[in-house]
């Protein structure tokens, strides 16, 4: 096996092109080689969800994706959500709602409700806290968070920042 292998990343719609290491996780390569600390490493065994991301659409926890498994993929990480010095409508809520405590599990909270809200635009509050199990706060219960979420599924937004249809 190579010390390290070359990969291309699309992160936030920008082209990256990365030597890494086989074995070394997303969420590393996110933060130190392209300097993206919003992704947070809590854990670094995927049961706290601070480091989730969109990998190709999808909600994952980057400390155990292998960044070598993404050549090629598309990665969405909390910097990529903002456009134009304007907040994301998740983050929006978020602030809104009171839904940011400490800030250390928002980034993946938030990418956690735009993964069920991109599946689900309307999910009602059951759905809402199934769609956020895998993302653990120290902080609150939950509620502000829920509601936060509930509170965009209600607005006319949708999770791409536009008026729904």
């Amino acid at each position: 096996m190579p010390d390290t292998i070359d990969i291309t990343l699309f992160v936030n719609d920008e082209r990256f092109a990365v030597r890494v290491p086989p074995v070394r996780p997303l969420a590393e390569v996110l933060r130190a080689d392209l300097g993206l600390t919003g992704t947070k490493v809590g854990c670094g065994e995927g049961e706290c969800g601070a480091c989730s991301v969109l990998l190709d659409g999808k909600l994952v926890n980057s400390c155990l994706v292998l960044a070598a498994e993404c050549d090629g993929a598309a990665v969405t990480t909390i910097e990529g959500l903002a456009r134009e010095g304007q907040l994301h409508p998740i983050q929006e809520a978020f602030v809104r709602n009171g839904a940011v405590q400490c800030g250390f599990c928002t980034p993946g909270m938030i990418l956690a409700a735009h993964g069920l809200l991109s599946e689900n635009p309307t999910p009602t509050e059951d759905e809402v806290r199934r769609g956020l199990e895998g993302n653990l706060c120290r902080c609150t219960g939950y509620r502000k968070i829920v509601d936060a979420v509930l509170d965009l599924a209600k607005s006319d937004l949708d999770v791409k920042g536009g008026q729904s249809g």
